[in-house]
């Protein structure tokens, strides 16, 4: 493959790169007084595959900003997730 060919097919990458954001979905859980650090954290872990450190990471920031990005991707990966939060008491939407 010459350098040409090489250019067009990393350009043609980035383009269905650039198509594909528009299918990105973000999983967010919101902060609540109900339920505690180690609950919220063994959710994350349950349901979104999260490992301690950044489940950790995202209770604290649900704590202190009212609200995290927990996950991305698309919206069938993302539902059952959400549900799943959603069922264990949490509040949770995508956006």
């Amino acid at each position: 493959m010459n350098l040409y060919n090489q250019e067009k097919t990393n350009e043609e990458v980035l383009e269905q790169t650039d198509q594909n954001k528009d299918s990105l979905h973000s999983l967010i859980l919101y902060n609540d007084d109900v339920h505690n650090f180690e609950y919220v954290i063994e959710s994350l872990i349950k349901v979104c595959r999260h490992d301690l450190e950044q489940a950790t990471q995202c209770t604290y920031l649900v704590h202190f900003k009212g609200k995290c990005d927990v996950k991305k991707g698309s919206l069938s990966l993302l539902k059952p997730m959400k549900d799943a939060l959603i069922s264990r008491d949490l509040r949770a939407t995508i956006d």
